[in-house]
């Protein structure tokens, strides 16, 4: 992800670019939506948990469409378990689905009549692994679920930059940690001051993003809010949001997924 200034400002009034006509699993329908994805052709995938499905949207033509998916749940290779998270791999031209009912993380490639994935990694935790490594080792410890900086509770959403630090969205400890590569240790780097709505404090914190000047932008699921942390800084900056949980245009309603376009917009999910 390219640099974005940190006095970097958004429109506080959003507009509804996919869904919004209820839960549902008809095309013009999401229900609970939790990983999106840009990709430089200005299409925007999905990741439409409860209806088990990866779903695309052509910015271009304005175009809805199930691209993996969509046939009930299960474990089947044309199925989908409540997936949670999706990205565009150029260099396969390959959708890389985080499925987490069943989990695994599959491949779903881009060409005209794929109809079924293929299992990449199953039974994981949060590991490193190299290309065409289908083992992996484990760089952050899941085995307890506590609050020392060797541990995790309720692992959300996962970053890994430049360096290959990783960071990762605590869910139940309201924070996000960041492991160096090759630490045996996590270091807080937002949130850590108990669940809260207050701006040194997070609530249920979801995915997250990194800039390459090391700032951090998360989904504050539960303060319905967008919010910036800039390195080494104890509070953080609310940028969209934050004004209640509702529906209005200036509001968020428990935002979970989270990107940016190539004209650096704000996208949300909810």
């Amino acid at each position: 992800m390219s640099d974005i200034p940190v006095d970097a400002q958004w429109e506080q009034n959003g507009v509804t670019i996919a869904g919004n006509h209820g839960s549902g699993g008809t095309i013009n329908q999401l229900g609970f939506p939790t990983g999106l994805f840009f990709d430089n052709t200005r299409r925007m995938v999905i990741a439409d948990s409860d209806n088990n499905s990866i779903i695309e949207w052509n910015m271009n033509n304005m175009k809805l469409e199930v691209v993996a998916g969509g046939n009930s749940v299960g474990n089947g290779s044309n199925q989908l378990n409540r997936p949670t998270d999706v990205l565009i791999d150029k260099a396969t031209n390959s959708r890389i689905i985080s499925d987490q009912g069943n989990k695994r993380v599959v491949r779903w490639y881009r060409r005209s009549g794929t109809t079924q994935g293929e299992i990449l990694h199953d039974n994981i935790d949060v590991r490193r692994y190299r290309i065409g490594d289908k083992n992996g080792s484990v760089v952050v410890d899941g085995n307890s679920q506590r609050n020392n900086l060797n541990q995790i509770n309720h692992p959300t959403y996962i970053f890994v930059d430049r360096e290959q630090a990783i960071y990762v969205s605590h869910n139940y400890n309201h924070r996000v940690m960041k492991w160096n590569k090759n630490a045996t240790g996590g270091s807080i780097v937002a949130g850590g001051h108990g669940q809260g709505n207050a701006l040194k404090q997070l609530n249920y914190p979801d995915q997250l993003i990194v800039d390459i000047s090391g700032t951090l932008y998360m989904a504050d699921s539960q303060n319905d809010r967008v919010i910036r942390w800039t390195k080494q800084v104890e509070y953080g900056a609310a940028i969209v949001g934050g004004n209640g949980h509702g529906g209005r245009a200036n509001q968020l309603k428990r935002p979970r997924g989270l990107s940016f376009d190539r004209d650096n917009i704000l996208c949300c999910g909810y």
